[in-house]
Formats: C-alpha cells, structure tokens, sequence
C-alpha cells in the first residue's frame, strides 16, 4: 500500500507522513525498510519510546494537540509541530527550542471544520499573534505553513470547500507575513479518508494512517 500512495503522491509532490501512532516499532521499522522516512505521532510518551529505539534518519512529526508541559521531551528531536494552536504554545516551544540549540518547525493549526471538538485558531487571533511584539521575539521557532482538518463527513463538497478555506487562510499568511520566506510552503491537509480531495485543493502534506497500517 505504500508504494501505490507515494506512487499518487509523487506528480503532486505531497509529502506523505505515515501515521503510526497505537502501532508498534515493528511494523514501523517494516515501513522505514520499505523507504519511508516521516511518521507521525499524536502521544508525547509514545513518541519518545518509538524515537528511541528507531533509526536517527526518521523524521518525527507531533501531530496531535500538544500540551505545553510535554513540549520538553520532544524539544530535543522533533522535525515539524503540526497542531499549534495558542501563543503560550509557541512560547514553550520556543523555549525548549533554545535549551537544545535548535530552531523547530511549526505549523498553526486552523478550525476550519465544524465540529466544535477540534483545536484550531481563527485566523483574526493568528493575525493578532504575527503582528504582536511577542510573537516576533521567538526567534527558535520557524513557522513554515498551516494545518487543519475537515469535518468528519460524508459531504465531499463541504470537505472541498473546508480544504479550500485552509488554502485561502495560508495563501492570505504567505501574502501578509511570510512573502519573503521560502519556507513558508507547507499545507498539512488529507487523511486517510479524505487526502485525495485535500491534494486537489493544494495540500502539501498528508497525514495517512488506517490506510497504511490498517485501522486500528
């Protein structure tokens, strides 16, 4: 199944991350010998173990809701955040950023679904925080691009057009914050149910994992 994702993915040049939270290093390893090189976690401890005991060459992605207080364990090795979603998180990683000598890739999460449960910022607070004296003084964190999830839905057009607001929201960042930034480039939208539909409407990046691993 790998090979037939990144097989889709590599006209479009989307970054396919595996997702592999709840599976064990085994079945990691099994996919890391089949090339693939980004996975994807949303538990801190879980993360931790796996970083341990898995090849230095993996590029560990957080992408569930991150507290502040677990920033520290992964500070150290992380290669991008995906669901920052305040500017007290921002700090702390930036924090934890400069205890170990490191700049960390960040993306800001957006609420573009209309499930209430999901994290994300409006994009008036993403401006206030850009614009704030605070923001510009985090100088260990890189925002690199945004991320965000449709609602969980059978509606192909509403999921379409929550994957098309998220690519407004980036497009309008790029424009106002980031013109001069080449590295503000990153859209992280699609999963396993939905990527197809996500990469049509400009994703970068997709976060695949029942359809790698098999649900849960």
């Amino acid at each position: 199944m790998l090979q037939q994702i990144l097989k889709e993915l590599a006209p479009t040049e989307t970054t396919l991350v595996a997702v592999s939270k709840t599976k064990p290093v085994e079945r990691i390893q099994q996919m890391y010998e089949e090339g693939q090189r980004i996975f994807g976690e949303n538990r801190v401890q879980e993360l931790v173990e796996k970083e341990a005991v898995l090849p230095k060459d993996i590029e560990w992605h957080q992408i569930g809701h991150l507290q502040t207080n677990k920033v520290k364990y992964i500070a150290p090795f992380v290669s991008l955040i995906h669901a920052v979603d305040s500017l007290k998180l921002l700090k702390e990683i930036n924090k934890q950023a400069l205890k170990n000598e490191r700049v960390i890739d960040c993306l800001l999460q957006f609420h573009i679904a209309e499930e209430s449960s999901k994290f994300g910022f409006d994009e008036a607070e993403v401006k206030e925080i850009l614009n704030s004296s605070a923001f510009k003084n985090l100088s260990n964190i890189r925002i690199v691009g945004v991320m965000g999830m449709a609602t969980f839905t059978s509606d192909e057009e509403q999921v379409k057009l929550e994957f098309r607001h998220l690519k407004e929201i980036f497009d309008g960042l790029r424009k106002s914050f980031f013109s001069t930034q080449d590295s503000f480039k990153e859209i992280s939208m699609g999963m396993s149910g939905d990527y197809q539909l996500a990469i049509a409407e400009g994703s970068t990046m997709v976060r695949i994992g029942s359809l790698l691993f098999g649900s849960r």
